[in-house]
């Protein structure tokens, strides 16, 4: 699972797929709700926002 911004979002989907071999379900942040977990602060990759969830 990772959280990312735009910029690395295409690197989140290559390492899921390499780590998994599958494809990832990819969900916009602002727009999922989670009653048991927190969005980090930021991007896996980088100190920016995350936009994006990869799971």
């Amino acid at each position: 699972m990772f959280v990312c911004c735009m910029e690395h979002v295409e690197i989140a989907i290559d390492d899921f797929v390499d780590e998994y071999e599958d494809a990832p379900d990819i969900y916009k942040l602002k727009e999922t709700n989670f009653t048991a977990w927190t969005v980090p602060a930021r991007c896996d990759f980088c100190e920016k926002e995350p936009i994006f969830l990869v799971v």
